[in-house]
């Protein structure tokens, strides 16, 4: 399965969004929305699982601020802002079998720790600052699971 990531639209889908979610069975979205309009974008790409953000406030009655769910065998976490971080010295030992999925702070992150995938697929909507505008790919089966950031600049 290969499932789209995005996070931090702030009511933008950029059309580079289309091209680098071409083929995808899912989208993801990790909050800051910024409108129900993206959702509705992103909707005809593929079927889209969203979360609130802390600028999501008007979307709180359509959108949980986190779900969990399986795909694969994989447990699936999807949350806007994520507070517990790998430990730098673990290492990856094993196949992925569980993965959290967050934005927040348009840095982008694809980082195994253990068995665990932390993903942040950076900030696909206005620049902020100098970071990159990007969104990612998980591709999973019940084996391997591997992910990817996708910059959306020329």
């Amino acid at each position: 399965m290969k499932i789209g990531i995005i996070s931090d639209t702030h009511g933008l889908v950029r059309p580079e969004v289309y091209k680098a979610f071409e083929g995808v069975d899912l989208i993801l979205h990790a909050g800051d929305i910024g409108s129900h309009d993206v959702i509705l974008e992103l909707t005809p790409i593929a079927p889209v699982k969203a979360v609130v953000g802390n600028v999501d406030t008007d979307l709180l009655h359509r959108f949980e601020e986190k779900i969990s769910f399986s795909i694969e065998n994989h447990a699936i976490h999807l949350q806007h802002i994520l507070h517990e971080f790998p430990e730098e010295n673990r290492l990856s030992d094993g196949p992925v079998n569980e993965i959290f999925i967050f934005g927040h702070s348009h840095k982008p992150m694809n980082q195994q720790a253990g068995t665990t995938l932390y993903f942040n697929p950076g900030s696909a909507g206005p620049r902020r600052f100098k970071l990159p505008i990007t969104v990612g790919l998980i591709t999973l089966n019940e084996s391997q699971v591997t992910g990817s950031i996708i910059s959306l600049e020329n």
